[in-house]
Parts: structure tokens; C-alpha cells; sequence
């Protein structure tokens, strides 16, 4: 559902409810749209990653893993690749979504691909943060309010679905740090103009600390369970 479902029900919702009142109509505000709803919706299916890896740890699924000829570590590992599934799809979706109500990105098709490859790679790396939440948490439900309460002021108090120069200046100021609003420019400016920014490069370095701070934490957290 939230692979499939939540992107359309996203995209007509805020398309239809805000293009007018920020843009004008729906088709100017498309493309400051899309990519924002692109990258809201991917994040926050990487908070599936934590709450499934809780789920199947609470069942004993894990428990009869460890009993087959395999890695320790391949659980894990299969979990969180197997999730960059779920985002591809989120991302197809998400802009086939668009195009269909009229967003035809001016970048062209290859910048639109590196956009979403680039939503793809940035969302896996976060993964590894509710990873480690599920991991350490005692519930599936614990790790999905502590994540919640993380990603929705990040993804809503950002630039995804209004332009930051409307917002009072402490909240613009918010905006303007906050590394969804980097993400979301990044696949803004590849889709709409085909352009890299260094909003992009930031996204990938922001990537890149994430895995290298969170993956050697859960990992080892997930030896000492296993």
C-alpha cells in the first residue's frame, strides 16, 4: 500500500488541493510538486525497513535463518537490499503519477532516471537508520512512532511542497538546512532543467555518513541479537 497506493493518492491530493492556491493551477505547481512528493513518499518507506526487521525478529523468523547454511549477516542484508524494490516502485509510480496528470519533466528521460536513482540511493543509506532502530527496539510499533517523529517535520518542514521564500524567516531558515530540502532540489533541478547542482553532491555525502556512522552500528547490534 504505501509503495503503491500512497503515491497517486499523494500526488492528486497535494496537486489538487495546493496547484492553485501556490502556483496558480495544477500544471505550474507540477513541477515543484513531483519531486517533492518523489522524495516524501520514498523516505518514508524507508521506515518499513525497521518495522518488518522488528516484525520478523518478534516472530522467530530469524531464528529459523539461523539454522540454514547461510551467512549470519544475509538477513540483514537481504532485507535491506530487497527494500531498494520498494523504492524503485514508489519512484516509477510517483512520476508516471505526475505524467499522467500532466508533468512532463524538461530535463529529459536520463536526468529523470538520475533523479530517481539518486531518491533510490539516498532513501537505501536511511534505511540503515531504522535498521538500527529495529534492531535495538523492543516493538515494531516503537519503531515506527520514533521514526515518524523524525521524518515528518524533516519532510514536511521543507521546501518538497512550497516555495521556501513564503515561509517567515525562522522556518525558511529551517528549510534551507534541513537535507530533505537539498534532496529535493537536487531531483528538482535534474528533472525540470537537467542540471547538477551541488545540492546533489550534498545529498551523496549525506548518504555516505549515514552508512558509514549506521551500518557498522547495526550490523554489530544485529550479530549480538543473532
Amino acid at each position: 500500500m504505501d509503495v503503491t497506493v500512497q503515491p497517486i493518492i499523494f500526488t492528486l491530493m497535494f496537486a489538487y488541493l495546493f496547484g492553485g492556491a501556490i502556483a496558480g493551477d495544477v500544471q505550474d505547481y507540477l513541477p515543484l510538486l513531483i519531486p517533492g512528493i518523489l522524495v516524501q513518499t520514498v523516505i518514508t518507506t524507508s521506515v518499513v525497513t525497521g518495522t518488518q526487521l522488528r516484525e520478523d525478529m518478534d516472530k522467530g523468523v530469524f531464528d529459523r535463518f539461523r539454522s540454514l547454511p547461510i551467512a549470519r549477516i544475509s538477513p540483514l542484508s537481504g532485507a535491506l537490499l530487497a527494500d531498494t524494490l520498494r523504492y524503485t516502485i514508489a519512484t516509477t509510480l510517483t512520476f508516471a503519477m505526475g505524467y499522467v496528470i500532466g508533468y512532463h519533466p524538461a530535463g529529459g528521460i536520463g536526468s529523470v532516471l538520475i533523479a530517481g536513482l539518486l531518491v533510490i540511493v539516498c532513501s537505501w543509506a536511511i534505511s540503515w537508520i531504522f535498521a538500527f532502530f529495529g534492531v535495538i527496539a523492543r516493538t515494531a510499533g516503537s519503531v515506527q512512532g520514533i521514526s515518524m517523529l523524525i521524518l515528518f517535520p524533516l519532510t514536511f518542514l521543507s521546501n518538497a511542497y512550497v516555495p521556501v521564500d513564503t515561509m517567515p524567516d525562522w522556518l525558511a531558515w529551517f528549510a534551507n538546512v534541513n537535507p530533505i530540502s537539498h534532496l529535493v532540489t537536487a531531483v528538482r533541478e535534474l528533472a525540470n532543467s537537467g542540471v547538477v547542482t551541488g545540492d546533489l553532491w550534498i545529498s551523496l555525502l549525506g548518504a555516505a555518513v549515514i552508512v558509514a556512522i549506521f551500518a557498522p552500528l547495526t550490523v554489530r547490534a544485529y550479530m549480538r541479537k543473532a
